[in-house]
């Protein structure tokens, strides 16, 4: 019986990942089947030859002060896990990481890092975890992270970091997945609030800036208040350690007590309020905070449902999840229902749309409709003026011919621009008067009257000198009494 075993035992040994094919367990470390496990080990450097199977290495709580490139002198295909936290370590070469091409994990907290130099994480480009908190990081390279197009979490919390690292989020092309980012107990002293703002709800539900010395402003409020009305957990989850600094405060302040508050008395904005013109096409996007969205409709203010991509009428719904308005109506206008169903969570969105009775010009015809009124009334009073005082004498023929004077009670009161006299008619035969005989048939209302205006019953004081307009004569449009 013991013979036949021999050839069994040999067998599993040579199978065991720690037999003689795959390497031996290094001193003062514990192997359990692909994991390495050399924490507290009071190791100064990376112990060596380690096993080519090694899936997760941990070598926390050392001395290693420095990771150089020689670190893992052969390829270490199945690596995933490296953990170097609390060794002090303060240098990290650039080609550290040649060798360990799949690793998805990697922590480097609670080390002396001062700064992340150029390509740093390069080679990481199927990195998913970055742990980079409590070290002493103020700078970092544009580069640094460049090819993680996997980093779905970086923690860079509890460093020196006093510029915020827009660039890792801008158009989302750096960091394609990044879910999370840890800013907190840093030194920012400002936030570009606008660019944040305007990213996705579900980074900024996982967007950590509290415990940083940021300067109290009202866009800032703005900020944390819509995440506490969105109940986004990075505020609702640090709401005491959101503070900032007022210049006439002694200690900072919270920053969702700015509200209604002096020197600033900041008031909150509305969330998802859109303007809008007739006739006008808009979009109005669903921003949930759920990733993984299984399906998601809109409800209309009408309670009409858009389910479907391409929708009907003037609601479409686009494949990104937004509802898309053509045409606008008056009767467009309200409060749309976003419904999101999540994985594990579902969510509601309200966008409210104001649509403006009246429609927004081009950018080549920028008079509204009051500053067009506004303009007519002015040319027509100009224009009125005009006919008042400034028409020339329209009997050009009679210069040469001298006229009775009228007396003096009608010259005074009779009108400059009058084209039928009030006073007795010239000798028969004068140009004048052959012209003016000559004139008859349709004018003003269809009639033309040849003759004068009978003169009223004289009456006392200046006005009873004044003439009586003939409402059927055409001296009734240019008499002395305007008619607007």
């Amino acid at each position: 019986a013991p013979l036949p075993l021999m050839p069994l035992l040999l067998t599993l040994a040579l199978l065991s990942p720690w037999g003689s094919a795959g390497g031996s367990c290094p001193p003062r470390c514990v192997c359990a089947s692909n994991i390495l496990s050399c924490s507290q080990a009071v190791l100064s450097s990376v112990p060596s030859p380690l096993p080519r199977f090694t899936a997760v290495l941990d070598l926390s709580h050392n001395n290693v002060s420095r990771l150089r490139a020689d670190w893992a002198p052969g390829r270490l295909a199945h690596l995933h896990a490296l953990l170097l936290s609390h060794n002090g370590l303060s240098f990290v070469s650039t080609e550290a990481f040649t060798h360990v091409p799949h690793l998805r994990h990697l922590d480097l907290s609670s080390n002396r890092l001062r700064a992340l130099e150029e390509n740093l994480f390069s080679d990481l480009v199927e990195l998913e975890v970055l742990l980079l908190y409590n070290n002493e990081i103020s700078a970092v390279d544009r580069t640094a992270f460049d090819n993680l197009g996997r980093l779905r979490k970086l923690y860079l919390g509890q460093n020196r970091i006093a510029r915020f690292p827009l660039e890792l989020l801008r158009d989302g092309s750096r960091l394609p997945q990044l879910a999370l980012l840890d800013l907190s107990a840093n030194r920012l002293r400002s936030l570009p609030v606008g660019e944040l703002q305007a990213l996705p709800a579900w980074l900024r539900d996982r967007l950590y800036l509290h415990s940083n010395p940021l300067a109290c402003d009202c866009p800032l409020f703005q900020l944390v208040a819509r995440g506490r009305r969105r109940r986004l957990s990075a505020v609702m989850d640090f709401q005491e350690e959101l503070r900032c600094v007022l210049p006439t405060a002694p200690a900072p302040v919270g920053i969702l007590a700015l509200a209604g508050r002096q020197p600033l008395n900041c008031s909150e904005a509305r969330e998802a309020v859109l303007e809008a013109h007739l006739g006008d096409t808009v979009t109005l996007s669903c921003d949930t905070r759920l990733r993984g969205v299984r399906s998601r409709h809109w409800v209309t203010p009408g309670g009409e449902r858009v389910l479907e991509e391409g929708g009907n009428g003037s609601a479409a719904l686009l494949a990104n999840g937004s509802l898309q308005l053509r045409a606008l109506r008056p009767e467009d206008a309200g409060t749309y229902a976003c419904w999101v169903a999540g994985p594990l969570l579902n969510e509601t969105l309200y966008v409210e749309l104001l649509v403006h009775n009246f429609t927004l010009h081009g950018p080549h015809d920028t008079l509204n409709t009051a500053y067009t009124t506004l303009v007519g009334c002015i040319l027509s009073v100009v224009l009125v003026l005009i006919y008042l005082y400034l028409t020339p004498c329209r009997c050009c023929c009679c210069r040469g011919t001298e006229k009775p004077p009228a007396p003096r009670d009608d010259s005074i009161n009779s009108s400059v621009l009058s084209t039928t006299p009030n006073h007795a008619a010239g000798v028969p035969g004068e140009p004048c008067q052959s012209r003016l005989a000559s004139a008859t048939g349709p004018g003003q209302n269809g009639r033309f009257k040849v003759g004068g205006t009978p003169q009223p019953p004289p009456r006392h004081g200046p006005k009873a000198q004044r003439k009586v307009s003939d409402p059927d004569s055409v001296s009734s449009v240019f008499s002395d009494t305007p008619i607007v």
